[in-house]
């Protein structure tokens, strides 16, 4: 698995667990009670970035929460808390077994679904660093610039910001383009982002980004 160099300064466009389980009737997130509708939200606006991106060279790549189907890298906290929640990690339900890997729950939803060759990370947590080969995978393509969309605001979208930050990334977060299931959670979040003057890295709606894009990729743009 690899990703091609961005001529565009070096960055990638990460989709972080835009999951039929988190997505879609059924699935983990519906069985836990949480609002798929609000989950469901920045479809519209990573459809916009994906085509960008896609368009001007900018990687893209993807993350999917799972867990192996023996579940040997399933934490005894984390189960705990999902069956606390009603939705077991590794239980059945109408998508397959909830966040297991290789179940039709565990995949991209069909409407961003991923591209031959852009690469999807499987991850046993929140981070998308934590216990993968992101890291590995960003250096060998020259990636120094995170571009963040996806769900859930508050859990894996600011676990992977955190990890990244603290790995020296230069990071924006698509405030339009992400979502938690509760509001004032996604607020918070990213409001946290802007502390002692971008502690997080920066926030920027769809549209401001896309006309960044287009400025850097018009014919004779500074590099």
């Amino acid at each position: 698995m690899s990703l091609p160099h961005a001529p565009l300064h070096g960055t990638a466009l990460m989709v972080i667990d835009m999951q039929r389980d988190f997505c879609e009737a059924g699935g983990y997130a519906d069985r836990a009670g949480l609002d798929i509708a609000r989950l469901r939200a920045p479809i519209a606006n990573i459809t916009r970035l994906l085509a960008a991106a896609r368009e001007y060279g900018v990687a893209v790549l993807y993350t999917r929460e799972g867990h192996r189907p023996d579940l040997a890298d399933l934490t005894a906290t984390k189960r705990e808390r999902s069956a606390a929640a009603g939705a077991p990690v590794g239980s059945r339900g109408p998508l397959g077994r909830l966040l297991v890997r290789g179940e039709y729950g565990q995949d991209v939803i069909d409407e961003l679904a991923p591209r031959a060759g852009e690469p999807v990370i499987d991850k046993p947590g929140y981070s998308a660093f934590h216990a993968t080969g992101l890291a590995r995978l960003l250096d060998d393509a020259g990636i120094r610039h995170l571009i963040l969309t996806g769900i859930t605001t508050d859990v894996c979208v600011h676990s992977t910001l955190r990890a990244a930050v603290d790995r020296g990334y230069r990071c924006i977060t698509v405030g339009d383009a992400c979502a938690a299931s509760d509001t004032a959670l996604h607020d918070a979040a990213i409001a946290m982002i802007g502390g002692e003057g971008g502690i997080f890295g920066g926030v920027a709606s769809t549209e401001s980004l896309l006309q960044a894009w287009k400025k850097i990729a018009a014919p004779g743009a500074p590099a």
